[in-house]
C-alpha cells in the first residue's frame, strides 16, 4: 500500500518507458515487506531532475541512457571505484546528500564470470558509452585485455585513454583477435530489432558474445552469434545483477535475486 510514509526510488533516463527495473525493483519490495515504489522518470532537464531528489526526498535513483556520465558533477559525491569508472548508474540520497555508485561493472563481470573466466582474455566492446566504461573497467581489473570501438572514433579513443584499453576503427574490427565480444551500444534495441552493431560475417571468431540490450531478449547479434557456435549471453543477466547491487545500497538489505529476475521474465512475456 502506497502511503504517507512510502519511500520513492526510480530510473532517470531518455527513453525509460521500455526499463525492467520498475518491475523488478517492486517486485523485491513486495516480497520484503518494504513500503517504498520505484517508478521511471523520464527526463528532459537532467538538471532540475537530480535537484527534485533533493527538493522531493527520493531515496535513491538508477540512471540510464544518455545520463551516466553528464550525472557525475551534479551530484555531491562520486564513490571511488565509480569516479574511476567515469560513470554512474546509482544514485543514494542521504538526507539530500546525493552519492553516485557504479553498479554496472559488477553486473557484467557476473554474467561474464559465469561462462569464463577473463584473466588473459582478449574483448572487443562495442560503443564508448557509461556502460562500456563500466565492462571495461571490469575485464581489465580482472586481468582481461580490452579493444573497443564506437561510431564515434574520438569517444572511442578518450575512454580507451581512460581505462587503459585499445581504440580501434569500425574499419579495423577484422583485424582485431578478441574471442569475447560484448555489445554495449543500444543497436539492436526495440523497436530497431533488425539492427546488429558488427558485421555478421566477423562472429564466427568469437567463442562468447554478450549483448547488454534486453528488448528484445535474444537479439539478431545473438541469434546470429549463436548460428555461427557461439556460447551467448543476454542482456537480463547482466541488468538482474547490476539491480540487485542497486537494491543493497539504498535498503541495507540482501535482494531477492530469484524474485526480480522472475519479475524481470515476466514483464518480458
Amino acid at each position: 500500500m502506497i502511503d504517507g510514509h512510502t519511500k520513492i526510488f526510480g530510473i532517470l533516463g531518455r527513453p525509460v518507458t521500455h526499463s525492467l527495473s520498475p518491475a523488478m525493483h517492486n517486485a523485491a519490495f513486495r516480497h520484503l515487506g518494504i513500503n517504498a515504489v520505484y517508478v521511471a522518470f523520464p527526463v528532459t532537464d537532467l538538471a532540475r531532475a537530480v535537484a527534485g531528489l533533493r527538493g522531493l526526498g527520493i531515496g535513491g535513483v538508477s540512471v540510464t541512457i544518455p545520463f551516466k556520465e553528464e550525472v557525475m558533477p551534479l551530484l555531491d559525491e562520486i564513490e571511488p571505484q565509480a569516479a574511476k569508472i567515469g560513470a554512474v548508474n546509482t544514485v543514494v540520497n542521504r538526507e539530500g546528500h546525493l552519492t553516485g555508485y557504479n553498479t554496472d561493472w559488477l553486473g557484467a563481470m557476473t554474467a561474464l564470470t559465469a561462462q569464463t573466466s577473463l584473466a588473459g582474455e582478449h574483448v572487443l566492446i562495442l560503443g564508448a558509452g557509461g556502460a562500456s566504461r563500466a565492462i571495461a573497467f571490469g575485464i581489465i581489473k580482472a586481468g582481461g585485455r580490452v579493444s573497443l570501438t564506437d561510431v564515434d572514433q574520438a569517444r572511442a579513443a578518450a575512454l580507451a585513454k581512460d581505462v587503459g584499453a585499445e581504440a580501434i576503427s569500425q574499419e579495423a574490427l577484422a583485424q582485431c583477435a578478441a574471442a569475447i565480444l560484448v555489445n554495449a551500444s543500444p543497436v539492436g534495441m526495440t523497436p530497431n530489432v533488425d539492427g546488429i552493431p558488427i558485421s555478421p560475417d566477423l562472429l564466427g571468431r568469437f567463442r562468447l558474445v554478450m549483448d547488454i540490450v534486453y528488448q528484445p531478449l535474444t537479439t539478431r547479434l545473438l541469434r546470429e552469434a549463436g548460428q555461427q557456435g557461439a556460447a551467448t549471453i543476454d542482456g537480463l543477466q547482466m541488468l538482474i545483477h547490476q539491480a540487485t547491487a542497486q537494491f543493497k545500497l539504498w535498503t541495507g538489505q540482501e535482494a531477492p535475486a530469484e524474485i526480480m529476475a522472475g519479475a524481470a521474465c515476466a514483464a518480458l512475456g
